[in-house]
């Protein structure tokens, strides 16, 4: 469970009730066609920028910025590092008891130990490590074009509020309500973009920066692993992937 995506979510939905029962009635902040207006128009107007396989599929993606948490990629190093001195010990075959956690390196192993050339195994990953991307990459542009959207929504929502206000001004202690009514889409607007869409969006960009990190690690790991490199070599490689305040001293100077 990714604990900042969780507690940023549920933490600013949460000041923003507090906000509102703390204030008055609640009631009053919930009208039926203000949320049908902005969250049902909202999803149909994305619909038509992306065809239905990428609208979906980019909340499957969310949810795993909720549910997946990233790897350590000094962890990954090093398991790559003992992955290296069993190859240089006991040859390519002894990787296939290897325990390998991570199901990317996995497949990488599997090909390694299967005598398939470096070609093959870089052309097949690198691919996966594409098809990654790119998932990510669709995904998060559908929450920005949430984003984008749910504010335009809100406002027509708004105006459609005056319109009906405007049509009904014989009583004029009507006018209160109806205006606060016709503003609510315009809230609901905000919320939904600047507290849900476009930091789903962030975070899958993000996401997709550290899974393309960890694959390219075990990309050039194994490519380095088959071309029989030392394991201290090929730790001091990968770890130009890590922050230079998480190496030591010794790698660096390696």
């Amino acid at each position: 469970m990714d604990l900042a995506t969780l507690l940023g979510l549920v933490g600013a939905l949460g000041v923003v009730m507090a906000a509102i029962i703390t204030g008055g009635s609640p009631i009053m902040f919930f009208n039926i066609p203000s949320v049908l207006i902005v969250i049902a128009g909202t999803m149909l107007v994305v619909m038509i920028k992306f065809n239905m396989a990428h609208f979906l599929g980019a909340f499957k993606v969310a949810l795993r910025a909720f549910s997946n948490k990233m790897e350590n990629p000094e962890e990954v190093v090093q398991k790559i590092v003992e992955l290296a001195t069993i190859a240089r010990k006991e040859g390519l075959l002894a990787l296939e008891n290897a325990q390998i956690d991570n199901e990317f390196l996995q497949r990488g192993v599997q090909m390694v130990s299967d005598g398939n050339s470096p070609e093959v195994v870089s052309n097949v990953m690198t691919k996966d490590l594409q098809h990654t991307i790119d998932r990510h990459q669709w995904s998060a542009k559908v929450f920005t074009a949430t984003g984008d959207v749910a504010p335009a929504m809100g406002m027509i929502g708004t105006l459609i509020g005056l319109v009906q206000m405007l049509s009904t001004m014989n009583d004029p202690k009507t006018i209160g309500p109806a205006m606060a009514v016709a503003l609510l889409t315009t809230l609901y607007g905000a919320i939904l973009a600047n507290m849900v869409a476009f930091p789903i969006a962030d975070k899958l960009n993000l996401r997709k920066v550290e899974e393309g990190r960890i694959k390219a690690i075990c990309i050039d790991g194994l490519l380095a692993i088959q071309d029989g490199q030392n394991p201290r070599v090929i730790e001091s490689m990968l770890k130009m992937y890590i922050a230079p305040a998480k190496r030591s001293s010794e790698d660096v100077n390696a």
